[in-house]
């Protein structure tokens, strides 16, 4: 093994530092989707030294977007997965900025290659966070409620998500 790799258990689930065994991440994620969230990951952590508490809630989401937290990857539940594909939504944006994304991102996060199987689920999480004010549902540049819509649509962040990185290029302390 290389200083550059990382020491797994035999199953995969875990990842080995000092002896200390943590969650690893879900290697279904598609690689793209996966830097992005691992970026959002970093981006989180650099701004808890400079913004505090407030941006903690990115850590944790990001982290429960890369399977490290949350249900176990491996033994998906309804409830953990819905909250899986939440924060990948809220992590995404984040990311994101001013940009949308596609529920088929969450989906593709959270179910790998059996991603379809989630759109459905992952357009409900989408409209329950639209109903919280987190997010606005938006199809042909307009905004939609979620419920009654056919097609594509796209997801940007509202108001009410919780904490956005500051637009001004800050991640770490001067």
């Amino acid at each position: 093994m290389t200083s550059n790799e990382v020491e797994h258990t035999e199953d995969g689930r875990y990842i080995v530092v000092r002896g200390r065994r943590w969650r690893a991440t879900d290697p279904s994620i598609p690689d793209t989707l996966r830097t992005e969230l691992v970026s959002a990951l970093m981006t989180g952590r650099r701004l808890v030294k400079t913004e505090g508490d407030a941006a903690r809630v990115m850590v944790h989401d990001a982290k429960v977007a890369l399977g490290e937290r949350g249900d176990p990857w491996w033994e998906p539940t309804e409830e953990g997965t819905r909250q899986r594909l939440a924060a990948t939504i809220r992590t995404l944006l984040r990311s994101r900025g001013d940009g949308s994304i596609c529920p088929s991102d969450a989906a593709r996060t959270v179910g790998g290659e059996r991603w379809r199987e989630l759109m459905e689920t992952a357009r409900g999480v989408a409209v329950d966070l639209s109903v919280d004010g987190v997010v606005v549902i938006v199809q042909r540049g307009e905004i939609v409620s979620g419920t009654d819509v056919r097609g594509p649509v796209r997801i940007v962040a509202a108001e009410a998500l919780d904490f956005r990185p500051p637009t001004d290029g800050r991640t770490a302390p001067d």
